[in-house]
């Protein structure tokens, strides 16, 4: 830890204030080394390990400039732009900038897939000073012309080198592209490979690099430890007994399915548990993380999404339930505990079948480790558990969307943005201008949209549109619904009797009579 303060490093007074409250009182290394160049206003390259406090040190420079301006937001057009490779990550990085942006009343929001973008349309327009953004959305937004970057003063990417592991730097490259070529220019990252040290030459101007640790190195105060139980059933056991502490900790899966079967199964033994993973609607993800932040889950089973932007003060153990494929994904899984100075623990645990492929990942990662054969009631695993939670009644914790796929409330949002009552962009991504708008409720009478008329009438006669429009309006519904019978009018302008019918997937509709 260093000996410098915030106020040495140039840090305003009311951020110091904010700080203060937080109990944040002397920078970590990557703070310390960064802050006086990117509060200067120079292009900075960091590298640092995964919890090394890499988002304050973008943070108060971002804030401090700003500030530091007259410059009034404007609708539509952010004067700073972070993007980040996940939607927690966003969340995350927004959380920390918020409070400090709020000392000078300066805006913030997020934009990301998911989620219906109302909000976020609606945020944009009214203006906001600093945008935390996914790649994805964000060039959807643009491309619908609700944002604009060429007023961005400071841009920030952060987490560049997992940018580059989900392929995102191409939207990453046209994105900084749109940002003005004099702007500042923040990049942090754990590495420099796949494509990131492209970014750097083409977008960075006589950058500083600050690099506080080795590539791949972890965090001292993490102790790691590799069990080996005798087979699947000792497994199953030592998973159990390895979950059964009273403080949070977050146990990795490698698939959907497995993490959301192991957390029902430790919810049902009494241990309250959560699980995360990409089969989650956005606001089922939300209602999950916010139970463990909150401690109302003490337990997080997660895939690989959760190994990065996932940061709940107080994990103090992280367990690879099942190994990862490789060693960058073990150092960024374990870094959800020890984090900013904190100890913690991380257990891999390893069937003999597994001993070739798992040691040379923890090789991979410079993580020097005995394998040790234990049962669930061996000494070094009762040592990691510590105080055992009590006994939960199980029930569930938050509610989960069912299929797999969107919450009830995004499903009642879709069905209410059909029938023209509120927006209709519930989809993950709006691809084109005005594709969320294309479902209008329409009165008695009306014609359906030219798109629908287009299709080939298929079963029998159809008028017009090919859809018979019964009194009420739209007849979209579910595959075999029936309508209600209603005297309406075809597109034709012919007036129709009898019952709509919904007919297979596509809902084909004629008027019976």
């Amino acid at each position: 830890m260093t000996s410098q303060t915030f106020t040495d490093l140039g840090v305003p007074a009311p951020l110091i204030a904010v700080l203060a409250e937080q109990g944040k009182n002397e920078p970590f290394p990557i703070q310390a080394d960064t802050l006086p160049d990117t509060l200067a206003g120079r292009d900075v390259l960091g590298r640092g390990k995964t919890g090394s406090g890499k988002t304050l040190a973008f943070s108060l420079p971002l804030v401090a400039r700003l500030a530091a301006k007259s410059d009034r937001r404007r609708g539509r057009k952010p004067r700073a732009l972070v993007l980040a490779p996940t939607r927690e990550l966003a969340n995350q990085i927004d959380e920390v900038i918020k409070p400090l942006a709020a000392a000078y009343d300066l805006v913030t929001t997020t934009v990301y897939g998911g989620v219906n973008q109302k909000r976020q349309v609606d945020a944009l327009a009214a203006g906001v000073d600093i945008l935390v953004a996914c790649p994805g959305r964000l060039e959807d937004l643009i491309g619908q012309g609700f944002a604009s970057l060429d007023a961005v003063e400071i841009t920030v990417l952060d987490e560049a080198d997992h940018m580059a592991d989900l392929g995102f730097l191409p939207g990453v490259t046209r994105l900084l592209s749109r940002t003005p070529a004099d702007g500042q220019r923040l990049l942090f990252s754990a590495t420099l490979d796949n494509g990131v040290d492209k970014l750097v030459k083409r977008f960075l101007r006589n950058e500083v690099l600050h690099a506080v640790d080795e590539a791949h190195s972890h965090v001292a105060a993490m102790t790691h430890h590799v069990f080996v139980p005798a087979d699947a059933d000792a497994k199953k056991k030592l998973v159990e007994t390895l979950a059964s502490g009273t403080a949070r900790r977050i146990l990795f899966m490698r698939t959907k399915h497995q993490a959301k079967k192991l957390a029902k199964a430790l919810t049902a033994a009494g241990i309250p548990s959560v699980d995360l993973h990409g089969n989650l609607s956005q606001p089922a993800r939300d209602r999950n993380l916010a139970a463990f932040g909150e401690g109302r889950a003490k337990v997080l089973v997660a895939t690989d999404v959760a190994a990065r932007g996932v940061h709940v003060d107080g994990v103090e153990l992280v367990v690879h339930v099942d190994p990862p494929v490789e060693h960058k994904a073990y150092l960024h899984r374990s870094g959800r505990t020890a984090r900013a100075g904190s100890a913690g623990d991380v257990v891999t645990i390893m069937l003999p079948e597994q001993r070739r492929d798992t040691l040379d990942i923890l090789r991979k990662a410079k993580i020097d480790v005995t394998p040790q054969p234990v049962t669930s009631a061996s000494p070094e695993v009762v040592a990691l558990v510590g105080e055992v939670a009590p006994y939960v009644k199980p029930e569930p914790i938050v509610a989960q969307p069912q299929g797999g796929g969107r919450s009830q409330g995004a499903n009642a949002q879709r069905k209410r943005a059909a029938r023209g009552q509120g927006s209709s962009d519930a989809a993950p991504r709006t691809s084109a201008p005005g594709e969320g708008r294309r479902r209008r409720g329409r009165g008695a009478g009306q014609a359906a949209p030219a798109a629908d008329a287009a299709q080939p009438a298929r079963q029998g006669q159809r008028s017009g549109s090919g859809r018979g429009q019964g009194a009420g309006g739209n007849a979209r519904g579910g595959a075999n619904t029936a309508r209600p019978q209603g005297a309406g009018r075809s597109a034709s302008g012919a007036p129709t009797t009898g019952m709509v019918v919904g007919r297979g997937p596509r809902t084909n509709r004629r008027a019976q009579g």
